[in-house]
């Protein structure tokens, strides 16, 4: 039996740092304030470049595809931007449903 379990089905969506994302917060710890969030874009949105001073950031494309630059990048992507490193901005062209795992607090800059 695993020490821990979240199903997504019974947390709720929330706002998220920017308008037309939302987070569902499937694990939070205590002492790091790390957090493991599903992350929904919704379609057109722009989140603009940004660092997380305080959190190495792990994003795995779940469904959708969005694009930085010239590249889009559909499901099964694995992003990884270490803290205080600016990427984006990101572009969903279609609702995008992500993975995140940050280490440290969900702070953005």
């Amino acid at each position: 039996m695993f020490p821990y379990l979240a199903l997504a089905d019974e947390k709720p969506w929330q706002p998220g740092p920017y308008e037309g994302v939302e987070l569902k917060i499937l694990h939070q710890h205590e002492e790091t304030r790390g957090v493991v969030v599903l992350r929904k874009f919704h379609a057109g949105v722009t989140v603009p470049a940004h660092t997380h001073p305080a959190a190495n950031e792990w994003a795995w494309i779940v469904s959708g595809e969005w694009q930085e630059g010239e590249t889009v990048y559909q499901a099964g992507t694995l992003f990884h931007a270490p803290k205080n490193t600016q990427h984006g901005p990101h572009v969903a062209l279609t609702e995008v449903v992500s993975l995140t795992v940050f280490d440290g607090p969900l702070t953005v800059v």
